[in-house]
């Protein structure tokens, strides 16, 4: 299975990329947490990225792509993955398609996690207060839902087009986001 996991920020898909990965028996791939892991070890591309994290603005293309597909490369993501957080763009949905095009598979499903945009920024700002997370302040959290909205949600049509898109309320308690998430995925060929 080769999915994607697309959604606002906060809107739950790094919780459910562990149990949809787990699942399915692909690992889960957040660009995230790669460069979370980037910045907290210090390291020049962690350096790079933290300028633009801190801002709320997206890690360039060049860099994410390159972080991608060296992921996507390694044994363990050869049955499948699932990817959280990418593509954020028109330009890294093309890039995705030729990474996948390469492998001689293709993209199985992408599952929209929806919330509504007011409780969201509360989650996240809940969240940075528990995790201690700086560069979740209140401004920067409505930065990154702009952005979403600009840049990531066309993307949704454009898999929409390809009949790919199982949209998911992602309200409520996490089991039951969960098992809508399988609801919707249990109809879905595997590549």
């Amino acid at each position: 299975m080769r999915l994607l996991l697309m959604g606002p920020p906060g809107a739950g898909k790094g919780t459910q990329a562990k149990f949809v990965a787990e699942h399915f028996g692909v690992p889960a791939i957040s660009t995230g947490d790669i460069f979370r892991a980037n910045v907290s070890e210090g390291t020049p591309l962690g350096i790079q990225a933290k300028a633009y994290m801190d801002k709320g603005e997206y890690v360039p293309d060049e860099v994410t792509n390159l972080m991608v597909r060296n992921r996507i490369d390694e044994p363990d993501a050869a049955p499948g993955f699932l990817l959280d957080g990418y593509p954020r763009t028109l330009a890294q949905v093309e890039e995705l398609d030729g990474m996948i095009k390469h492998t001689g598979h293709q993209l199985d499903a992408v599952v929209v996690i929806t919330a509504d945009p007011e409780e969201l920024v509360a989650r996240l700002l809940q969240r940075a207060q528990v995790e201690g997370r700086a560069d979740d302040t209140e401004d920067v959290i409505r930065r990154r839902q702009e952005l979403y909205a600009a840049e990531t949600e066309p993307l949704i049509a454009v898999y929409k087009e390809r009949g790919l898109v199982h949209e998911v309320d992602g309200m409520g308690e996490v089991e039951d986001v969960t098992k809508r998430i399988f609801d919707a995925l249990d109809v879905v060929p595997q590549s």
